[in-house]
Parts: C-alpha cells; sequence; structure tokens
C-alpha cells in the first residue's frame, strides 16, 4: 500500500473536525431567507400603513361633510346649511392630505348624499367626486335604512404599488366607505337646487 492510502482516513478526520468555514456556510444558507423575511416585513407594514391610511380618509371625508351647517359657518363655508364649492374643496383637500406621504394622485374619492324616504327607498341628491370618484352604488345596509332620514355617504380608493413585491402582485386597490349621519341637518351641495331631503 501507498503512502497516500494509508493517510487518506487520517486527512479526512481532519477535515470532518475543521470548524472554521462553518459561520460562512451558515450565513450563505440563512442570509437569503432573513433578508426576504425583512422585506416581506417592510411590504406589509407599509401596504397595512397605506390601507389605515385609507380608512382614515373615508372617516374623515364623511365627517367634515356631516358637521357642516348653520352653527359653523365659516367664512361664507357652510352658511345656510349649504356646502359651497369651495368649501367641499377644502374638505376634500384636508382629507387627501392624510395619505401624505403617499402619493395624492392615486387617491379617488366620492361623498354623496342618500335621502331614505319613507318607504326606505334610497335615492343618491347629490355627489362630490375628486380624482375621477370611486363610482359604484351605495348598498345600504338594512339597519341604517331609517324612514324619512338622511346619510352621507364617503367612498375613497387608493391604487397601491409595493415598492418590492410589485412584480408578484402589482397594484393593488385598497378602499374603504363610511355611512355617517349629518350632526343637525344635511346639508345642501352645491346650490340650495341639490338639496338632501
Amino acid at each position: 500500500m501507498s503512502v497516500m492510502a494509508l493517510r487518506m482516513p487520517q486527512a479526512l478526520r481532519r477535515y470532518a473536525r475543521d470548524r472554521r468555514g462553518v459561520s460562512a456556510v451558515e450565513f450563505a444558507l440563512l442570509a437569503p431567507l432573513m433578508i426576504g423575511l425583512y422585506l416581506g416585513c417592510a411590504e406589509i407594514s407599509d401596504g397595512v400603513a397605506a390601507d389605515r391610511k385609507v380608512s382614515l380618509i373615508a372617516a374623515t371625508l364623511a365627517n367634515l361633510t356631516s358637521s357642516c351647517s348653520n352653527s359653523n359657518a365659516n367664512a361664507g363655508g357652510c352658511a345656510n346649511n349649504t356646502i359651497s364649492p369651495t368649501e367641499m374643496n377644502n374638505i376634500l383637500d384636508a382629507s387627501s392630505a392624510i395619505i401624505l406621504p403617499y402619493d395624492k394622485s392615486k387617491l379617488t374619492m366620492t361623498v354623496s348624499c342618500l335621502n331614505i324616504d319613507a318607504n326606505k327607498v334610497v335615492t343618491v341628491r347629490w355627489t362630490a367626486v375628486r380624482n375621477g370618484g370611486v363610482g359604484g352604488t351605495a348598498t345600504l345596509p338594512s339597519a341604517l335604512a331609517v324612514p324619512s332620514s338622511q346619510l352621507l355617504f364617503a367612498q375613497v380608493s387608493y391604487a397601491y404599488t409595493p415598492t418590492v413585491g410589485y412584480t408578484i402582485t402589482g397594484t393593488l386597490t385598497l378602499s374603504d366607505h363610511m355611512y355617517m349621519a349629518p350632526r343637525t341637518q344635511a346639508p345642501a351641495y352645491p346650490d340650495n337646487t341639490k338639496t338632501c331631503t
């Protein structure tokens, strides 16, 4: 037998005991998993933040519109229980400011005044839109269909594009809506001919 054949088992045992490259191998195996986990968590938290902002915008839009009455008229904005075009523009601007730092141009908003007659038939009396509006119809939950009443209905939609995951999901449409009763009386918009009653 040659000397090389006799030394082979010793060399294999020495190689099996050698731990110098273990950390590098473990890092090479775990690094892609950890980077993917980090990017996934960042994407999910960013998407949840954008979705939460959409919900806040819907609530704010309904709330600001429902609070318009003679008692809070400011510089002619809500005088005579009528929302002026300037005041509606201010309401839409204030609501859309919530989406920052995301792109406001991808945000669509609609606010409508719904009249419910004595037979619980719902009609849209007036609508204000921003960036094309959300569209669709108002499907009123039966619990909200109170005869001879009015509701303000805000709809918000946002075209959210994930930073990293857009190649997998593409653009996602985040949307929410809010029904709110007027504080005192349903406001007219943009003039007295478009009342909500």
